[in-house]
């Protein structure tokens, strides 16, 4: 099949592309870049996307697919789905199943359920046996059966002896090492600690339990020459410390999620369990903070945590209930709407946080816009304004705090692997 994107704007800052034109993709590869004829627009079939972006798959570094074992809150192929729905080609999965993704069977099981389907999954093994923190796993293992990074997701890695092995590993298999960062023995309440959580009467973690895993990992980093990864950073400290240690040719690199650039700690007055994150919604000052290492590259990437559960757990009590949004369907939306309309990032900066920077971290090839090249793109409008309802959400799960929210900028196509999703739909190229 041969389709033709009439007249998007082509924007790679990793070639230095940014040019209007039309593409032509015949069987899934870019067959022609402009020039093109009469006869090829009578042999395809043509896509209007006339002052649309054209860019290089987005690529989400932070995805929780839940299955194995929790398959009523996603699947891998639900997942994918909405992945696709959010503009996404690519996506990286984190350890926290059940079982664990800590056995090279796991992520053969991941990578053989996601063969088929037009978004690439990329399994991020977990760092310990089944993340308790006590060995490490079969690394070596893992990374032959495809994993492309290691975590303890959902905890930090539990010692620094024991972390300090885990990047020796990496450091040899060139991978990097992803941390939630926080301290289990301060990360005890329900919400950011602060005059908020006070006046709620709930139980608060502080910056610091963040900041300190941040401190300890920049030190063992260094100590060891491996690369970290600090996921989901969300306090003013820890933004300052990662800055600091770039500043140090330290290998360091971090990602912010949306919800922690948009929301603060007073959207928990409600007592709505969708605003219940973990690392917690901070302050006003942290969200700037964020906003700011953005800006400046101190923060290299964008990712959604997208972490889905089911209705049944988030209506519990706010204490009882799991942490975690779905973020793969607003995303886009969201950091369209607060950074680039507001000026924040150009759209040049904001492609590098959502298709280049995650696959430099990750040592996976970046697409190209070029003739000859797999076609692996993401279509957006940056001026769309739409209304999210999750309703029409593709995950399985609704748990989402954007509901109805008014937001400018949409994915309106994704291409990748010879399928195209399009108009709610998904069809082969």
């Amino acid at each position: 099949m041969k389709i033709i994107l009439k007249q998007v704007i082509l924007l790679n800052p990793y070639q230095n592309l940014n040019e209007k034109n039309d593409l032509l993709i015949e069987d899934g590869i870019i067959k022609k870049i402009g020039n093109l004829t009469e006869e090829d627009f009578k042999t395809s079939e043509v896509f209007d996307f006339e002052n649309k972006y054209c860019v290089p798959g987005l690529f989400d570094m932070h995805v929780h697919l839940r299955e194995p074992g929790r398959e009523d809150e996603e699947t891998i192929e639900t997942g994918c789905i909405a992945a696709a729905a959010g503009g996404f080609t690519e996506i990286a999965c984190m350890p926290n199943t059940n079982p664990n993704i800590d056995s090279a069977e796991v992520v053969r099981y991941i990578k053989d359920k996601s063969k088929d389907l037009l978004v690439e999954v990329y399994p991020i093994g977990a760092a310990t046996l089944e993340r308790k923190g006590e060995a490490i796993a079969p690394m070596y293992e893992l990374v032959e059966a495809g994993a492309v990074a290691f975590s303890d997701d959902g905890n930090s890695i539990k010692t620094a002896g024991i972390l300090r092995h885990v990047m020796e590993y990496a450091r040899m298999l060139n991978v990097p090492i992803i941390e939630h960062c926080e301290d289990e023995s301060l990360a005890c309440g329900a919400m950011n600690e602060g005059v908020v959580s006070t006046i709620l009467g709930l139980p608060g973690i502080p910056n610091v339990a963040e900041d300190l895993i941040v401190i300890r990992d920049i030190l063992m980093a260094e100590f060891t020459g491996a690369k970290i990864h600090i996921a989901h950073i969300s306090s003013k400290n820890a933004v300052e410390f990662v800055r600091q240690a770039k500043k140090k040719n330290i290998q360091i690199t971090a990602e912010a999620t949306p919800h922690h650039f948009t929301l603060t700690d007073e959207s928990l007055k409600t007592y709505d369990t969708n605003f219940k994150m973990s690392p917690p919604l901070r302050t006003g000052e942290d969200v700037q903070a964020i906003i700011e290492g953005l800006k400046d590259g101190t923060i290299d990437c964008i990712a959604s945590d997208h972490a889905p559960h089911s209705i049944e757990e988030k209506e519990m009590e706010f204490i009882y209930a799991p942490n975690g949004i779905v973020g793969l369907e607003t995303q886009l939306g969201l950091a369209l709407s607060e950074l680039v309309h507001k000026k924040h990032l150009t759209l040049s900066q904001l492609v590098e946080k959502f298709s280049i920077n995650p696959r430099k971290i990750l040592n996976i090839p970046i697409p190209l816009i070029k003739e000859g090249e797999n076609a692996n793109l993401t279509i957006f409008d940056k001026d769309l304004i739409w209304t999210v309802d999750i309703s029409k959400f593709k995950s399985k799960s609704k748990n989402s705090p954007f509901d109805k929210h008014l937001l400018t900028g949409k994915s309106v196509a994704v291409i990748n692997k010879r399928k195209m999703f399009f108009d709610d739909k998904f069809f082969s190229i």
